[in-house]
């Protein structure tokens, strides 16, 4: 019965318990007005609709002639392993990219290709983004990155989130429809916000 309370507890919370930082992966500048955080899982469907969604309201604000810098979009680690048995060898080679600086590329691979994360995949998705291979598959092979996608889980963990895609816009957990309009009047208020 403690696990439900716990369960509870849990879900309830709608605050991000780490602040964005520079330590983040992050598109935009963490001044800007609205900060998107998100928890994602490269297995997760939902996690890959929703980078086409995201990628279309940036596109959207640009086009409007918002300045770059209203927006940060940061992506924290979240996989569910017991569910995507992909998902934390792709959060390693999101990681084992960014050791290359190729985060964001490698991540659109990811959330483009989740039905094909094998090991095999992987690799050839490093290849195509002309990473060193071999460093590639040493990083992920040794779990260089372990801790780190660790410390994400955890944080999305004591801020309340439980499954993916989860988001939070200026710290505070976004809970309604996963689509354009709702999204983008929720930025666009945040945006507002003093």
């Amino acid at each position: 019965m403690s696990h439900d309370i716990f369960t509870e507890t849990v879900s309830d919370r709608n605050q991000l318990s780490v602040p964005p930082s520079e330590q983040d992966h992050l598109q935009g500048s963490l001044n800007a007005k609205v900060v998107l955080v998100e928890y994602g899982d490269y297995q997760c469907p939902q996690c890959g609709k929703l980078h086409a969604l995201i990628q279309t309201i940036q596109n959207h604000l640009n086009a409007a002639g918002s300045k770059q810098n209203n927006l940060c979009y940061i992506f924290r680690h979240f996989p569910q392993p017991q569910i995507h048995p992909y998902a934390q060898k792709a959060a390693a080679a999101a990681e084992a990219a960014a050791a290359q600086e190729q985060f964001w590329q490698m991540h659109k691979v990811l959330l483009q290709h989740q039905l094909a994360l094998s090991d095999g995949h992987l690799a050839e998705y490093a290849h195509n983004l002309g990473l060193d291979v071999t460093q590639f598959v040493r990083d992920i092979v040794r779990k260089v990155y372990a801790d780190s996608i660790s410390r994400d889980v955890t944080s999305g963990k004591h801020s309340g989130v439980l499954s993916t895609p989860a988001l939070f816009i200026n710290g505070v957990r976004y809970r309604n429809a996963l689509e354009l309009e709702p999204l983008l009047a929720a930025i666009a208020k945040s945006n507002n916000s003093p």
